[in-house]
């Protein structure tokens, strides 16, 4: 009984602290997936001709310059209007409670089980926990995110109808069947990775500002106070930081695999026709978008969920 309570409230306060952290850094999100798509990254640049004995040279740079965050959010205002911004936010509703609630009581249960056969709380356990999370959750929820992506890559001019939600999904089990709503899982297991890194680091500077509280004074239980609450902002905001610079290639890589009528069929074929078309920088376009919206989005929700626990905790 105590451990389906345990769950069900992980359940409720990771739901809580995803729904917290989505809602307002939408625009962000449509700006940094079409960033990664291809279709801004197909047409080649060319330079000025170079004249040779007997021919004419033009140099093409494969990679040419995307456009910056701030640059492609006017023309998204200008061209589409400012609802473009918010495309795939309801999906993104839809899916973000129930996939960060499916995350964190699926790490809740494994870290609980993990920690009676192996070290208590150690860098292993953490490993395994989030890795099994970031898999079920992935799995589970993926078809909501193609939906999403397919969404935000939708360009329309203003005034122009855009599909919904239910249309895309229509659209994509149409053409494409069940298995065209997990495109991109390949990457979303390889973006395990960020998770682990994210998870591993989390739980050390959390254990930081639990050995800090125990210098000061009495032993710590993470009560709501604002002291505990913006320091485990910081942890999460840290933590985020540092795995989404190592592990971000993922991402592109799966935005290119879930656009409509893609020419990238898997992971690795993926990765080499984007790093020998357009370069190993552009596995990083889009990244300081995902940052400037990831790293507060993840602040809110982690802090937000581990407010949740430690009220409901306090109070039961």
């Amino acid at each position: 009984m105590q451990q389906q309570h345990s769950t069900l409230l992980h359940l409720v306060a990771g739901g809580c602290g995803g729904t917290a952290g989505a809602i307002l850094t939408c625009p962000l999100e449509v700006v940094k997936t079409r960033l990664q798509s291809s279709q801004l990254t197909l047409r080649p640049l060319c330079l000025s001709e170079i004249q040779l004995p007997g021919m004419s040279v033009r140099l093409v740079n494969p990679t040419p310059p995307s456009p910056g965050v701030l640059k492609l959010l006017r023309t998204i205002l200008e061209k589409e209007g400012m609802r473009s911004l918010f495309r795939g936010l309801g999906p993104n509703l839809v899916g973000v409670a129930p996939s960060r609630a499916i995350y964190f009581a699926a790490y809740s249960g494994v870290k609980e089980k993990l920690n009676t056969v192996l070290v208590p709380e150690s860098k292993k356990v953490h490993m395994l926990s989030a890795a099994c999370a970031g898999i079920t959750s992935s799995t589970l929820t993926n078809p909501i995110w193609l939906v999403k992506t397919r969404m935000q890559l939708e360009a329309r001019m203003k005034g122009e109808l855009s599909s919904n939600a239910l249309q895309c999904a229509m659209h994509v089990y149409h053409t494409e069947g069940l298995r065209g709503f997990y495109r991109g899982i390949t990457a979303s297991y390889a973006g395990v990775s960020e998770t682990i890194i994210h998870f591993v680091i989390y739980e050390a500077l959390k254990q930081q500002l639990r050995n800090g509280h125990h210098s000061l004074s009495t032993p710590l239980t993470l009560s709501p106070n604002s002291r505990d609450f913006f320091g485990l902002m910081g942890a999460a905001a840290v933590s985020k930081t540092c795995a989404s610079c190592i592990a971000y290639p993922h991402e592109v890589i799966r935005t290119r695999l879930r656009e409509e009528g893609s020419r990238y069929h898997s992971f690795i074929q993926t990765l080499q026709l984007v790093v020998r078309e357009e370069g190993p920088l552009a596995l990083y376009r889009g990244l300081l978008a995902h940052l400037i919206r990831q790293i507060p989005n993840t602040a809110i929700m982690m802090a937000t969920y581990e407010l949740i626990v430690c009220l409901a905790s306090s109070t039961l």
